[in-house]
């Protein structure tokens, strides 16, 4: 077994007060408390990233988020009557981003997305989307482990 190379814990103030007021800004501009979690933990699940899932679980339970959802969310696409139309459009727009298959998000994606939310909202669900994958890539990139007070 190779030794694992320590990783550094440290994050800069003025990055973390910026993204932080990015994450909440979105969120506060989206609307929506248990939909923006649910954005979050599928993206978290899509980039492995395990601090994010733990925090962000336990915000979306106190949001009232449903254990159903919460059980089902990385399979939604095949959860019919679990998630309504607008947490599947948000859904769908978050693995494009997120994933990047294509190279770019599919017409089709953002179309649905922007039926079920206006400009403003749509504008700040893909800031939520952007922050989150930020956030993501920061602690998975340094091994922050769930739970974990020093980040």
């Amino acid at each position: 077994m190779t030794a694992r190379t320590t990783r550094t814990t440290r994050l800069d103030d003025g990055v973390r007060s910026a993204l932080g007021a990015l994450s909440a800004a979105a969120k506060r501009g989206l609307g929506d408390p248990a939909l923006a979690e649910l954005v979050q933990i599928r993206a978290s699940q899509l980039n492995h990233c395990a601090f994010c899932l733990d925090m962000h679980l336990g915000i979306a339970r106190k949001e009232g988020v449903g254990e159903r959802q919460l059980d089902l969310l990385a399979a939604w696409e095949e959860a019919e009557g679990v998630f309504d139309a607008r947490e599947r459009a948000a859904l769908a727009l978050t693995e494009a981003v997120t994933v990047l298959t294509e190279g770019f998000v599919p017409d089709e994606v953002y179309e649905e997305a922007a039926r079920h939310f206006d400009a403003d909202r749509l504008a700040h669900l893909l800031a939520l989307i952007t922050a989150i994958n930020s956030w993501n890539r920061l602690m998975v990139g340094r091994r922050i482990p769930p739970g974990s007070t020093q980040w």
